[in-house]
Formats: C-alpha cells, sequence, structure tokens
C-alpha cells in the first residue's frame, strides 16, 4: 500500500499542478453577452486574425458582435468578430451545419422553419478560451469550435442521415452588405472563395480556403437568387449547400483559413498552423496559448466571483487589435495593393477607447505585443501621410474624436520600448496634429486656440480637449529633441483654458465672437451621429474632467481643493437625466453623472487623489466593483471597447491607474485584490499585497514601496519595471 501510494503521489501532485497553472478555467466568456457589453464567446488565440463563433443576430444594436444573450437560435458560425464594439461589422465566411432539405437563406428568428437556422438553448453552451460548444436543436448537431491564429477548426457530430450537410452563405455579415463573393469546389473536401463586403468598415476582403474531412456528395448553389448545382459561384450574394451522409455520432471536421491576400495564402497559412493536426491538438494548443497569456498575471482573490471577473476581463483585454497577415508576412490593403512589413501586421485600433489603459496595459505587461502594434500604426502612416483616429479592417472609420494613436506612440517612445523607431514617431506625432482631417481642422483651431461650435457644429468642445492631451504627448516627444515644436505643442495643450467657464465651473461651448452658449443645459446628452451636440457621447459634467495632462490645474482654475471636491462630489451625485433626442445607449453605468459605461469617465473616480480626501476615490472605486463588473452574462455595464472597460478592472484592481497615460505615473486607487504578482516582460516580478482587505476593510491605512512609506498619491513605470513589493495595509476607517 506504501509503494502504491509513493507512486501515486507524484501524479496527485503533478494534476495539481496543471490544475493550478490552468488560469482559463476562471474565465467566463458569455460575461458582457448581455445587456451592452457586445461580447461575443467565439474561439480565437490572442489577438488572433480568426474569432470563429456563433451569430445570433446581425440587424440591431445589440448584435455588433454577432451575438446576444437574448436570442434564442443561431444562424451559423462566422470566422471574424468585434469584441464590445459600439459599431457592428465582420461576421464574414459564415458555416452552418445542417440536416434536411433546408432553403439556402437565413430564414426568420420566430419560425426557424423558414431558413437553416436552428433554436438551440444557452444550457447547451460551453466556451473556455479557445474553445466555444453548443448543440443546434434543429438538427441534433453537436458544434465544437476551436482556432489558431489564421484557421478557424469545426467539429460537428452528426446524427444518422442521408440528407446532413454544410452550408456556406457569403452572403451573410454583420451589420455589412457584401460587394463581392465567389465559391468553389477543387474537388469534393476542398472549398475555396473570397468575400469582399461593405458596413462599418467601408472595404474589407478575406479569402478563404477549407477543407472538410468527409466528401461531398451533392451540391445546391446559390447566386444571386438563381439556384443551381454549380460546383462554382460568383456575385454579390452566394451560397452553397454541401450534402454527404452520416451515420449516428458521425463526426465530420471543417478546417477553415483566412487570408486577406490570396486563396493561395490561405492554403499556405493552414499548412503552417494545422496540416494534419486533429481536433483536440488544436484545441490544447490554444489552451496552452491562452495560458501562457493570462499567467503574466496571478492573483489571490477575495473569492471565487472576483477571480472570474479578473481573469475574464484579462482575456477580453487581449482579443483586439486583431492580426492581417499571413505566415510570411503578406497582407492586402483595402484597395488590393500587397503590403510585407516584415512582421506580424494589425488593425482594428479603437483608439478613443483603448489609449487610455488598453495600450498602456499591453505597454506594461505584453510589451512586444504593443510594438508590433505600433510598428502596423507606423506602417499605415508611411502610405497615407497622418496616424489612424480609429481603424478597423484597415479601413480609417472617422467614426470618433482626436488624434489618439499620438498618446500610444508618445507611450513607447518615452518609455524607450522602440528606440529605432523614434525618428518615424516624431513625424507622424507632427503630422497628425498639423495636417487636417475629417476630425481636425487645424487651421480653425490654431486661429481661435479651440472649436467654435458656429464654425464645427458638433462636439467643438470634446474635440478641443480631446487636442489638448495629444499636442501635451507630443510635447513629450519633442522635449528633447526640438525645442521649437515642443514650446508649439505644449501652449496648445492648455487651450482647454479658453471653454472653461468660471462662472458654472464647467467646461461650455463658445462661438467665433468669444460667447457662451446661451441658453445651456450642462445635463444635455450628445451623440454627433444622430442629435448633434458640443460633447462626444456625453455632457459638460461629464466632459469637465477630460484634462489628464494637467488635473492641478483644473484644480486651480475651479477655485482650489475644497471647489474642486465639492464639485467632484455634485458629479456622483446629481441624478438628472436631459436626453434631447438621439442614441444614448453608451452613456450608461451610471453613478450621478458619472458613467463608467463611457471612456471619458474612466479616470475621474481616482481624482479625489487631488483634494484633501483621497479616501472618497478608495470607496467610489469599490462602489464600482460591486456594481458594474459582475459575473453575469449581463455583467458588464458598457461595450466593453476593445478592451478598455476590462483594463480598466485590471488596473484598478491591483490599485492604482494611468490617469496620464504617457507621463509615466501610476495614481493609487485601491486594490481590491488581496495579492497580484506581475510577471514582467523584463523577466521581473512586481507583487502588489494588500494586507487585510476584505468587504469592510475598503480604505488605505499606509502604502510602502519595496519597504518604503510612500509619500505620494503615485507610483511610477520605473518603479513596477524595476520590480519590487508595493504592500497596502487595508483599514475601515477612512483616512
Amino acid at each position: 500500500m506504501k509503494e502504491l501510494l509513493l507512486f501515486f503521489f507524484p501524479l496527485i501532485v503533478s494534476c495539481e499542478m496543471q490544475k493550478q497553472n490552468d488560469l482559463s478555467q476562471y474565465t467566463d466568456l458569455f460575461i458582457g453577452t448581455a445587456y451592452v457589453g457586445h461580447t461575443h464567446p467565439s474561439a480565437q488565440l490572442p489577438f488572433g486574425m480568426v474569432q470563429v463563433g456563433p451569430d445570433t443576430g446581425t440587424d440591431l444594436w445589440e448584435h455588433c458582435s454577432g451575438y446576444y444573450d437574448g436570442d434564442s437560435t443561431i444562424i451559423g458560425f462566422s470566422h471574424t468578430h468585434l469584441s464590445g464594439t459600439g459599431c457592428p461589422d465582420m461576421g464574414d465566411i459564415m458555416l452552418m451545419p445542417v440536416v434536411g432539405d433546408v432553403p439556402l437563406d437565413r430564414g426568420v428568428s420566430t419560425d426557424t422553419s423558414t431558413g437553416y437556422r436552428s433554436a438551440f438553448s444557452h444550457q447547451s453552451e460551453e466556451a473556455t478560451p479557445g474553445y466555444y460548444k453548443v448543440q443546434l436543436d434543429d438538427y441534433e448537431v453537436k458544434v465544437e469550435l476551436t482556432a489558431t491564429q489564421r484557421v478557424g477548426y469545426h467539429q460537428y457530430t452528426y446524427p444518422a442521415s442521408e440528407q446532413s450537410g454544410l452550408v456556406i452563405d457569403l452572403g451573410h455579415g454583420i451589420g455589412d452588405e457584401p460587394i463581392y463573393s465567389s465559391m468553389s469546389l477543387v474537388n469534393d473536401t476542398i472549398i475555396v472563395g473570397m468575400r469582399r463586403s461593405k458596413g462599418f468598415v467601408e472595404d474589407h476582403s478575406y479569402y478563404f480556403y477549407a477543407v472538410i474531412s468527409k466528401p461531398v456528395n451533392s451540391v445546391s448553389s446559390f447566386a444571386d437568387n438563381i439556384i443551381s448545382h454549380s460546383m462554382s459561384v460568383e456575385g454579390k450574394d452566394t451560397k452553397l449547400h454541401l450534402a454527404f451522409s452520416t451515420q449516428a455520432h458521425e463526426i465530420v471536421t471543417v478546417k477553415v483559413a483566412l487570408s486577406t491576400v490570396s486563396i493561395d495564402g490561405a492554403q499556405k497559412n493552414l499548412l503552417a498552423e494545422v496540416k494534419n493536426s486533429s481536433f483536440d491538438e488544436i484545441r490544447l494548443q490554444a489552451k496552452e496559448t491562452w495560458n501562457s497569456y493570462l499567467q503574466k498575471i496571478q492573483i489571490e482573490p477575495l473569492n471565487a466571483d472576483q477571480q472570474t471577473s479578473f481573469y475574464t476581463a484579462l482575456y477580453h483585454a487581449l482579443l483586439m487589435p486583431n492580426l492581417v497577415s499571413d505566415v510570411d508576412g503578406c497582407y492586402s490593403l483595402p484597395d488590393g495593393t500587397l503590403a510585407n512589413d516584415s512582421a506580424d501586421h494589425y488593425t482594428n485600433f479603437s483608439l478613443w477607447d483603448t489609449y487610455r489603459s488598453a495600450h498602456p496595459f499591453y505597454l506594461l505587461m505584453y510589451s512586444d505585443k504593443n510594438n508590433d502594434f505600433v510598428r502596423s500604426m507606423l506602417s499605415r502612416f508611411s502610405r497615407n501621410g497622418i496616424l489612424s483616429t480609429n481603424e478597423y479592417g484597415q479601413n480609417e472609420t472617422w467614426c470618433m474624436i482626436g488624434n489618439h494613436a499620438v498618446p500610444v506612440l508618445a507611450d513607447v517612445y518615452v518609455k524607450g520600448t522602440m528606440p529605432e523607431k523614434n525618428k518615424e514617431i516624431e513625424h507622424a506625432i507632427y503630422n497628425s496634429l498639423t495636417i487636417s482631417h475629417p476630425k481636425s481642422d487645424w487651421g480653425i483651431y490654431d486661429k481661435y486656440g479651440y472649436y467654435p461650435f458656429d464654425l464645427l457644429t458638433v462636439e467643438s468642445v470634446s474635440r478641443t480637449l480631446e487636442h489638448c492631451y495629444d499636442d501635451y504627448c507630443a510635447a513629450l516627444v519633442y522635449q528633447r529633441s526640438d525645442s521649437i515644436k515642443h514650446r508649439f505643442f505644449r501652449n496648445r495643450s492648455g487651450n482647454y483654458v479658453s471653454l472653461f467657464d468660471k462662472s458654472i465651473g464647467l467646461m461650455r461651448p463658445k462661438d467665433s465672437n468669444g460667447t457662451w452658449r446661451s441658453p445651456f443645459d450642462p445635463f444635455l446628452l450628445c451623440h454627433a451621429g444622430t442629435s448633434g451636440g458640443d460633447y462626444t457621447e456625453g455632457n459638460a459634467w461629464q466632459y469637465t474632467w477630460h484634462i489628464q495632462h494637467d488635473i492641478p490645474k483644473l484644480v486651480e482654475l475651479m477655485g482650489g481643493k475644497d471647489s474642486f471636491e465639492s464639485k467632484l462630489d455634485s458629479l456622483f451625485f446629481l441624478d438628472v437625466q436631459s436626453l434631447g433626442g438621439g442614441f444614448h445607449g453608451d452613456v450608461t453605468g451610471l453613478i450621478g453623472q458619472y458613467a463608467h459605461g463611457n471612456e471619458p469617465s474612466h479616470h475621474i473616480s481616482y481624482l479625489y487623489n487631488y483634494t484633501n480626501h483621497p479616501y472618497k476615490t478608495q470607496s467610489i472605486i469599490r462602489d464600482i466593483f460591486n456594481r458594474f463588473y459582475l459575473t453575469g452574462r449581463d455583467g458588464l455595464s458598457g461595450n466593453d471597447d476593445c478592451g478598455q472597460m476590462s483594463t480598466w478592472y485590471i488596473f484598478s484592481a491591483m490599485g492604482f491607474y494611468p490617469v496620464n497615460p504617457v507621463s509615466g505615473e501610476y495614481i493609487i486607487g485601491a486594490p481590491q485584490v488581496k495579492k497580484v504578482t506581475l510577471n514582467l516582460p523584463n523577466g521581473k516580478h512586481f507583487v502588489v499585497t494588500a494586507n487585510k482587505l476584505s468587504t469592510e476593510n475598503k480604505f488605505i491605512e499606509s502604502v510602502t514601496l519595496n519597504g518604503k512609506t510612500l509619500d505620494s498619491f503615485k507610483i511610477n513605470y520605473k518603479d513596477i519595471m524595476n520590480g519590487g513589493e508595493l504592500i497596502f495595509e487595508m483599514s475601515s476607517q477612512a483616512k
């Protein structure tokens, strides 16, 4: 017996260690799929080209990612999805396993017999990083999905039937429509094709190369309403129904590789990443890849729900931007021009959202990836002459304001992670902040020192304030290299003063004669695309604090610390709604006027550190955690916005946040987990410990950094990268 125990004990220990190292088990990919989170449960790798997963709808705002928890039918499984955005797109190359003689149409959700879609139950769903599973009730087919960087791997378990099959619908898209598509059967197991489409993303294309394990017996085809049995189709809206027979519980696999370049490129991607690997082998590789990313941060949570929230946030933070280059480095631009940067190339940069904490997080914890993102931005600049503002599918959408690739580039410049790119960064920043484009009219801006609302009829205040931050970042870049440019951008970064109305203590629109807008409703929510207004997805109360680079000056403008604190108190207290028409679904997660569901508010909770009562920051952060980051499918209070909402959570859980991302400073908040270990890119470790943290003990008694009392409310980037320990002593008493 003793010998048996000695034999099995190492095996038991090994299994337990593997379980502890499997951080993917603590994620819940369905968090954020209800309400306004707009996340999806697709199978993908970190920042991968492919996100293969279920599409339950494509036409409503809640379908921005293609998946919505409130739906009860699945249209099919497409290979590209956006995570947490406020605009729908993608849904390329959609497959749907079927049984029977189904119409080559998706049908309507209220009656699945009208098309090939199927009813399903959420109880049959399972999703973990790199894997998704569901049962299609109409067909009794089990669907399993996994992925590599560029390949979606489908595994279907069919019932016994002479009419099993697979629908491929290139007319399908999420909020977009095809411009052109085509498909061909090369033989009875290989299907190739391409889809070019237009929507929120003006023009994007994907080629595919698919291998099915079951030889196809017959084909039904559809091309722009013409039905035939052709082995090839082309047109605007094309579909194929591939038929075969199956035995009970027979497994059929389909490997679908994507490329922006060509069918040959897709085939090369398939051979390089999958070749003859089994579904289970690829699924295991995906799990291992995800764990290698998740293990960069290890925590001791207060409870199991907090552990789930944390690692789900970390998972969501690693979904976008997305790869667009093939294994050989080639990628195609929207106009068909081929390019090769000799490095991975990425797109889907929601910079108005992600410059705040997502990119600072990537720089801190995944600096190699962040460097790849910056190279991609610089590559685009080399062709277009200005940096992207809101790039999806390699298209500039002009959806949001500011020039917020500037802070992302300035951050790597100042922190020195890409010194070989410094000259390119300087050139890109200068051009982007001096050459006018649809969201930046520098002639008007430089003439008046702000955007007058009679000359710029929408977002005049927001655009002015966000330009100020970009200019501050430019000033940091030119601080040592060019004194004239440094002075120019430093002076322009103070333009926000022109729009501060001391009589009401808020940022207020002003016309070209210097006259304040009157009448003026500071609570009026604005949305440029649907109702106009002077603010971007917000109001005067929310945007007044958007001076990330000069909070002390804002304190001064408001009349000192006491007045500043009183104004902050009012922000979190005043429960007044003034909608005024238009769309306001983005302004959610409200505490008074504070809107955690939208990015301009994200740094505000940390501003009590600039008053005499920093404990209010510690209290409000706990309130935000308790109210807006829950473990249900409706657990997010707003769009996750490509990881921005999630990285706010990660930073805040650790006890600090980059209020001014490019400054190199992190403002102390209050840790929400007992212990965090950061396994840094340079091989060092930074440990944050919150002694006596509990439900009651949410306030900071004292803080030490490497054994020395922290005498300010800031730590800096170098403190973390040097490794060490930040220790919080927590208390139930505010201090």
